[in-house]
């Protein structure tokens, strides 16, 4: 439950501002025709839709129902069909973008879906009494048909897709390493059936080229300035990530480039902070050769009413019940260590906002600046021994059930930080700027790993993150049983 103590990393230092742009951009193809203009609007790529893959799905569901069913009950089992039908394709990412679209791959799932929504319908008409029983044979015919007319509907509709990407090829900027990076979007220019035409690559450094004499010359971008001018020149709208995890800066710039409505694809894998596969399935296809697979940024959570109601209740009733412990803490400490109980320090807590969190005063700083820039301040080691007994059994953390109270904080969350070390940890430890997505808290996940102290900030960034992205109401349940477990047996911090 105690704040994190040690000994922090030097930031990277930024890069200049006025850094000189050297770079230029493949102009997109067919810029002499007027279609790239310096603008891109006029070249702008019209982003996939659903919508052609929804109508095909309810349209077969229709034909479907009409060909192998009594008229009377049509419009009952189109709807149940349709709900069924739309639902679990939904579940099942069938309206996500692909790389490389294709019904055929598409069809086992798709098959399944079928299957089991006319199984569904299968019982309703057997258990409603408005329709009669539908016999097996006609639940697999009708199952049959539909896979049969879906997987045509839409194989039409990527050979349209197909057509018109071949036609104008999505221009597509490649982040990660150089080499990597060059190599990949080099592959990919070779074999442009996939309809992504790679205009540049985002790298720290140039990387060696591969190619023989003749190849297009792909840019390195190095700069924010850089990035911006070759989207809008080049009206990019697809983002291929390569190789290892990007750095923080990489990082940074994809989080620009997802946010101006750029379609991201993990390539071999690659997963950076802060973004995974949406849907439950991962639809993962084929881009010249590489396992490619759609990725999107992590959606924000709509943390559960729950989740505050159980911050107010326990909150209020701990401070109602500890209220003499809280008055016996303050009265030793005033009488052993002068004026001033409560301390008071600047965090960032949830989106970025900063709030004053409170805690017990174990000691004094030599001035504000030494508490607000130092992860160790100097002479913390020789506290009188109430004081070590506080931080011992984190009782100097007790006044932050005032914070959860008034909703700067919750009870379980990733540990809130001073803006001097959020701004360093951001720039050096990928996915650190991902905590605040949620609520701080008292404790939380890291915390009961027993990264408290001196260990990894590394590590507790991803156990963070990792609570965040699985968060749920009884995971915060099994984080505070721990947490008290704990402090039976405390290690100190």
């Amino acid at each position: 439950m105690s704040a994190e103590r040690t000994v922090a990393t030097p930031a990277a230092q930024p890069r200049a501002a006025d850094h000189a742009i050297t770079a230029s951009v493949i102009p997109p193809r067919g810029a002499g025709s007027g279609r790239g203009t310096s603008t891109g609007r006029s070249s702008s790529v019209r982003r996939a839709s659903a919508f052609p893959l929804l109508a095909v799905d309810c349209g077969a569901a229709l034909l479907d129902t009409v060909l192998l069913t009594d008229p009377a009950r049509h419009p009952l089992l189109v709807g149940l069909l349709l709900a069924g039908v739309t639902g679990l394709n939904a579940r099942a990412a069938l309206y996500r973008p692909s790389a490389v679209p294709s019904a055929l791959d598409e069809l086992p799932s798709l098959a399944w879906q079928i299957m089991l929504s006319w199984c569904a319908v299968g019982l309703a008409a057997a258990s409603l009494p408005v329709l009669r029983p539908l016999s097996p044979s006609t639940l697999f015919t009708a199952a049959a048909l539909q896979c049969v007319l879906c997987c045509a509907g839409r194989g039409g509709v990527y050979w349209r897709a197909r057509r018109a990407a071949l036609r104008q090829p999505r221009p597509a900027l490649v982040i990660g390493p150089g080499a990597v990076a060059r190599r990949v979007a080099e592959a990919v220019l070779r074999h442009p059936q996939a309809g992504v035409r790679p205009v540049g690559i985002v790298a720290d450094a140039p990387a060696e080229r591969t190619e023989p004499e003749g190849a297009a010359e792909l840019p390195v971008l190095s700069t924010m300035e850089e990035l911006r001018r070759a989207v809008i020149q080049n009206a990019v709208r697809t983002v291929l990530i390569v190789g290892p995890t990007p750095g923080p800066e990489q990082i940074g710039w994809l989080r620009t480039l997802s946010g101006s409505g750029c379609d991201v694809w993990a390539i071999d894998a690659t997963q950076p902070p802060g973004y995974d596969a949406p849907g439950r399935q991962t639809r993962s296809g084929r881009l010249a050769g590489f396992v490619c697979r759609p990725l999107a940024p992590v959606r924000r959570r709509h943390f559960s009413v729950s989740k505050r109601a159980l911050d107010i209740v326990t909150s209020g009733a701990l401070l109602l019940l500890i209220s003499p412990v809280l008055l016996a803490c303050a009265a030793v400490l005033r009488s052993g260590e002068g004026p001033g109980v409560i301390f008071r320090q600047e965090r960032i807590g949830r989106d970025g906002r900063p709030f004053t969190l409170l805690k017990f005063r174990t000691h004094r700083p030599a001035d504000p600046h030494e508490a607000a820039t130092r992860w160790t301040v100097a002479g913390e080691q020789h506290m009188s021994g109430f004081c070590q007994f506080l931080r011992r059994t984190s009782l100097d953390e007790l006044p932050q059930l005032w914070n959860v109270l008034r909703g700067d904080m919750s009870l379980v969350g990733p540990r809130p930080e001073r803006p001097y070390f959020v701004a360093q940890f951001s720039q050096t430890y990928p996915g650190y700027a991902e905590r605040h997505r949620m609520p701080t808290g008292i404790t939380g996940l890291a915390q009961i790993q027993g990264l408290r102290g001196d260990t990894s900030i590394e590590d507790r960034c991803r156990f963070d993150n990792a609570y965040i992205d699985s968060w749920s109401f009884w995971q915060d349940l099994c984080i505070l049983l721990r947490t008290a477990a704990s402090l039976v047996r405390p290690t100190g911090s």
